[in-house]
């Protein structure tokens, strides 16, 4: 079984759960040039990059700017997402209207369906994504949502090193996927 980790914005560093799970489950990460000044078309030239490099169909686990630059490569590659077998996508930014996102991730948004089965994990008090605009996120999406409660952004600065229900998430993702 083949896991991509896609971190967002400045990547996630050690500790993130991100990287917890890369190490406890051998799992390969997409490694952007420039973790710091995000491009949309490199990133998703990058990802699909390490996509199609292999031949085993792939389970994704994307964090914040991450999950809109899966979204970003599913509408731009619809003949590759076959490859991917499920997406756990986690606290994604609200790119077009928080105040805490700069300028040049504007361009990450979108609201196209994605087309493999997903869950979109959303939290009651992130500061970059309102409950209420996860929601509507993940319907457009095509989405299962879960509301994993005041977590933060579910990073290291929120708590989440170790993220036990993240694992039993894309544990049940994957099952019910595999179908």
């Amino acid at each position: 079984m083949r896991i991509l980790i896609v971190p967002g914005f400045n990547g996630s560093g050690p500790g993130h759960w991100q990287t917890l799970w890369e190490e406890k489950y051998g799992c390969e990460r997409v490694n952007q040039r420039d973790w710091g000044n995000p491009d949309i078309v490199e990133w998703i030239k990058t990802l699909d990059a390490v996509i199609t490099a292999s031949l085993e169909r792939t389970i994704i686990v994307a964090h914040s700017l991450g999950c809109l630059a899966v979204a970003h490569w599913a509408n731009a590659y619809p003949e590759k997402t076959g490859k991917i077998q499920c997406a756990l996508l986690v606290a994604p930014p609200d790119v077009e209207s928080s105040s805490y996102i700069p300028e040049t991730l504007r361009r990450f948004a979108t609201h196209e369906v994605i087309p493999f089965p997903s869950i979109l994990v959303g939290s009651e008090n992130d500061h970059y994504m309102t409950l209420a605009s996860v929601r509507r996120l993940a319907e457009h999406w095509g989405s299962r949502f879960v509301n994993a409660g005041a977590v933060g952004h579910i990073n290291l600065d929120s708590g989440h090193g170790p993220w036990p229900q993240g694992e039993i998430l894309l544990t049940d993702l994957i099952k019910t996927s595999a179908k």
